[in-house]
């Protein structure tokens, strides 16, 4: 905080309620942080699944507002453990800017120190950092396309990836071949990322590994992102993400798996 560069933002955003996180940034925020909407700010009105990637002029227009330049170090935090934060991890890291940051343990981490919020909004300066086109994500055809030695890895809810419940999607289940890797396991009981050691235990036994080309997906390409976030932490490589994920493939005349096993 007593890095006058320093761009904090908060990505609050609740699945069924798109306009929750803004409320809950107003009714409370770390100090000096703006906010990023998913919606409005971090994906593109149309294109494949629910959350696609911006274009790199809507992209590049957020960045100028959050006053993000290409040396500005950057902390990101949500309330779900990173799961939402990692996108704008994502987005800004393979945009090649080093010094992006997520808070462990988000803000309910912050408040369990004591550390006070606020309602006020702040005003930085317009940043600075040149947007290039999206690199590291796969789509539909690739997916299909994947060799058998490629691991695709769903990091949704035991119970969407098995068909019991599709809150929002065309059609319950997931994609034939896919290994369920809940996001949740990278995370403890108070929704910190797991020790170095643990996590790459816990990504390596279910078959991320740093000899292995992973694909990441989630219901939208929003959460997978953490499971980017996870094994780069991990001193694993960076998985690829489908971004259209669930949301893309179950609204195509694609094949459907149900229950636990991929």
């Amino acid at each position: 905080m007593g890095d006058p560069d320093l761009r904090i933002v908060d990505c609050r955003w609740y699945l069924g309620d798109p306009s929750g996180g803004r409320t809950a940034y107003e009714a409370g925020h770390l100090p000096r942080a703006s906010f990023a909407s998913l919606d409005d700010d971090l994906s593109a009105d149309t294109g494949a699944g629910r959350h696609p990637l911006p274009s790199r002029e809507h992209f590049a227009a957020v960045v100028v507002r959050l006053g993000i330049g290409a040396a500005t170090p950057v902390a990101v935090y949500d309330d779900r453990g990173g799961a939402i934060a990692a996108r704008l991890w994502w987005m800004l890291s393979q945009q090649g800017h080093g010094s992006v940051f997520v808070l462990d343990g988000g803000i309910q981490a912050w408040e369990a120190t004591g550390l006070p919020l606020t309602t006020a909004e702040p005003n930085p300066p317009p940043g600075t950092f040149t947007i290039e086109d999206w690199t590291g994500t796969v789509d539909a055809e690739m997916v299909r396309a994947r060799a058998t030695s490629t691991l695709l890895v769903d990091v949704r809810s035991p119970e969407r990836y098995a068909g019991i419940e599709e809150p929002v999607d065309p059609k319950p289940g997931h994609i034939p071949g896919a290994r369920s890797v809940p996001l949740s396991g990278s995370l403890d009981h108070e929704l910190h990322m797991l020790p170095m050691d643990r996590l790459r235990d816990h990504l390596e036994a279910n078959g991320i590994t740093s000899d292995r080309k992973v694909i990441a997906h989630c219901g939208s390409g929003v959460t997978a992102c953490h499971l980017v976030l996870a094994a780069e932490a991990a001193g694993l490589p960076r998985p690829d993400l489908y971004v259209g994920s669930w949301s893309e493939w179950s609204s195509r005349d694609l094949p459907v798996a149900t229950g636990f096993d991929p």
